[in-house]
């Protein structure tokens, strides 16, 4: 029973990690996965809110991303659009414009750029009339967020974004972001390798979840 429960441990860990299709990619990680099972990159992840400067490497935000689009969705309709962007003068030039209008924001200690500092920001969007594009993209987007970690990338959710990207100043980028016709932007995600000390989780409320009798 304990080797299946290791054998189980180390499958379910092995997904998180990358969602990996070939068998010598699951060789590879297994070796990495073992002290990684899912509930426990489900406990130790954090919002990160400061990165190192290295963007993301492309092949890891590819496994991410893979990781996002296996996400339930209803239906299987996959409603959402997923952006990308570790251009820095894309960033730069965003962060100038929510500077513009939130002065303050150069306040924050080690202030860098509007996305926590992240070098990678990934954009998520959805059909303006989906009945359920919110909830999918909302699976998505922790899909992500538990992947990336389990491979020590951080990561951290952005609705303030939104408001900065649909401004009349900010057009230009959002016209790079390619969307198609008739997609609302949600959210954005930084990512990024975590600099300095991880910070402690708050405390959760377990009162709001029970069973009814």
């Amino acid at each position: 029973m304990k080797l299946l429960k290791g054998a189980l441990a180390v499958a379910l860990a092995t997904f998180a990690v990358g969602c990996i299709t070939t068998s010598e990619d699951v060789n590879i990680n297994i070796q990495k996965a073992k002290d990684k099972a899912v509930m426990e990159v489900i406990m130790s992840r954090r919002s990160i809110r400061d990165y190192k400067t290295e963007a993301v490497d492309r092949e890891q935000m590819a496994k991410v991303i893979e990781c996002g689009i296996y996400a339930p969705s209803a239906m299987n309709q996959q409603p959402w659009a997923v952006r990308v962007v570790d251009d820095k003068e894309f960033l730069d030039g965003v962060t100038a414009i929510a500077v513009e209008k939130m002065p303050q924001l150069k306040e924050q200690e080690n202030f860098r750029n509007f996305f926590r500092n992240a070098p990678t920001v990934a954009f998520i969007a959805c059909p303006e009339e989906s009945y359920s594009g919110e909830y999918d993209c909302g699976l998505l987007s922790e899909n992500m967020m538990l992947s990336a970690w389990s491979m020590g990338i951080g990561s951290c959710c952005l609705g303030s974004v939104v408001p900065v990207m649909n401004s009349e100043e900010a057009k230009p980028y959002m016209e790079r972001l390619n969307l198609p016709e008739g997609y609302k932007l949600l959210v954005a995600i930084a990512f990024g390798y975590p600099e300095g000390e991880h910070p402690t989780a708050p405390e959760r409320d377990s009162s709001k979840a029970y069973y009814i009798e």
